[in-house]
């Protein structure tokens, strides 16, 4: 006699088969034969055991245009499988178009944008048995993508003003009685230095591709030399960007050509929020921020926790922009070297630039709206630019808020609209083509009720113009402390 025993493998299926035993036996039955034992087949299955996970894979980070490898097998410990089957692996994403695939359990590629990933891997034993785990993939912005700041922030919150800024003058007046900085928002140099990355963060856009800083250029007095500004899908903006330095020291406090904006803290979320400009919701500038890692950092250096709220994206912008004072010019050396005296600042001016200082003070009368010695101007003003009330009405009846003269001679073009392209066509403007209008400024008018033009001769119009040219602020225009944090 003989055993057999057949194992089906593939059902997990263990059938034993016993042959019969014919029992010889010693006796006979009743009926005198031999005795026959049956012995009938008794098969037992044993169930499948499907893979499960033992070791949960943990998320993970990689950068925009840095080789990503991962493998999500964890060298074969994520799953275990009781049969000791051997697993086959796949990993599928939630997202297309990131720059990675997966081969077995293993992710690779280099991403092309930041974004967050679902992964799920999953085991399959071959026999109808299967596990998974999912787990996330951060792709953060490359390193050139990422603000590079320095260990010890830069001075903001106590810049070493001169004393025409900081005190009364009676020939240029007092510039400290203007700053429009709130109590509850002073300046300080954690507040200013997240608000610098603020201001030069695409990301603050709704396809990553505007920031504050692509309307409002350094090197042109934080101004845009194009005559209107590009938006995140390409549209124009409908008026020229205006400068910003000592846009703290507008004493009315307001902002945009139109002083449409109660606040600079108010001012600095519209253009965010702006179909054509940026094309953000404050609920989706807070989600996306949540998911930038660098920035909850410096909300907590700023604020003193990593919340991140629009009214602290609001304080942080307006503390930096209020930061950007120009006094560093020409202008400030000679008011420095003549103690402050108008009179001698021949000891640094040329003589072309004397004679401009004259008209400007003078015949000119420019100093009436461009007020003390950081040049802002004191209030929305008609300066008839066009004839009649027709088109755009600024803060109505075609008056129009005006950015310092600081840096003028590099931040054309100019006006609301930029129609002037040179400060020569300004200068030009005002001394031969100022139109008449029921609502121009008194200033620009004549006793005679006409529109009062200078009439200047081409000599005074340069004598002018060298006179603006001193309130360029070179330092101001390349310092470090406003410059892009995000360029290596």
């Amino acid at each position: 006699m003989h055993f057999e025993l057949f194992r089906a493998a593939a059902a997990k299926t263990v059938v034993c088969f016993c042959t019969l035993f014919l029992v010889a036996c010693n006796g006979s039955d009743d009926s005198g034969t031999a005795t026959q034992t049956d012995t009938t087949t008794q098969p037992t299955q044993t169930t499948n055991a499907a893979p499960s996970v033992a070791a949960a894979v943990p998320d993970q980070t990689g950068f925009v245009g840095v080789a990503f490898n991962f493998d999500a097998t964890q060298n074969g410990t994520t799953f275990t499988d009781a049969d000791g089957d051997l697993l086959a692996y796949s990993v599928t994403f939630d997202v297309d178009g990131t720059g990675l695939s997966a081969t077995d359990g293993t992710v690779s590629g280099t991403p092309t944008t930041a974004t967050t990933i679902v992964a799920t891997i999953a085991a399959d034993d071959g026999n109808s048995g299967t596990a998974s785990d999912s787990f996330l993939i951060t792709i953060r912005p490359a390193a050139a993508e990422r603000p590079s700041l320095p260990d010890t922030p830069f001075n903001y919150a106590n810049q070493d003003l001169p004393s025409h800024y900081t005190q009364p003058n009676a020939a240029l007046g007092n510039v400290d009685r203007t700053d429009n900085t709130p109590g509850n928002n002073q300046i300080t140099d954690a507040g200013a230095t997240l608000g610098r990355v603020l201001f030069y963060d695409k990301k603050l856009s709704a396809n990553d591709t505007i920031a504050c800083a692509s309307c409002h250029i350094q090197a042109n007095g934080f101004s845009d030399p194009a005559v209107l500004s590009v938006g995140f899908e390409g549209g124009l903006t409908g008026r020229h960007s205006m400068r910003l330095g000592n846009a703290r020291f507008y004493e009315r406090g307001r902002f945009f050509w139109d002083e449409r904006a109660a606040t600079l803290e108010d001012q600095v979320l519209q253009p965010i929020q702006d179909d054509v400009e940026m094309g953000m919701t404050l609920t989706q500038l807070e989600a996306k921020l949540l998911d930038i890692d660098y920035y909850a950092p410096l909300f907590d250096d700023a604020f003193g926790d990593d919340a991140i709220t629009s009214e602290r994206i609001s304080l942080a912008l307006a503390q930096f922009v209020r930061s950007l004072v120009t006094y560093q010019s020409k202008f400030d050396e000679a008011y420095v070297a003549a103690n402050g005296d108008p009179d001698d600042f021949g000891l640094v001016f040329n003589a072309s630039e004397m004679r401009g200082l004259g008209i400007f003070r003078g015949r000119g009368r420019c100093d009436l709206c461009h007020t003390t010695s950081a040049h802002v101007s004191d209030n929305v003003h008609n300066n008839g630019l066009d004839i009649g009330t027709t088109g755009d009405q600024g803060a109505g009846n075609q008056r129009f808020k005006s950015p310092s003269l600081r840096n003028v001679s590099v931040g054309g073009p100019f006006m609301h609209d930029g129609r002037f392209e040179t400060l020569e066509e300004v200068v030009d403007f005002y001394s031969d083509d100022v139109q008449a209008n029921p609502n121009l400024s008194n200033r620009l008018t004549a006793d005679n009720g006409q529109p009062r033009r200078l009439n200047l001769s081409n000599g005074e119009k340069a004598d002018l113009v060298a006179f603006l040219e001193t309130l360029t602020d070179q330092v101001f225009l390349t310092d470090p402390k406003f410059s892009d944090p995000f360029e290596n």
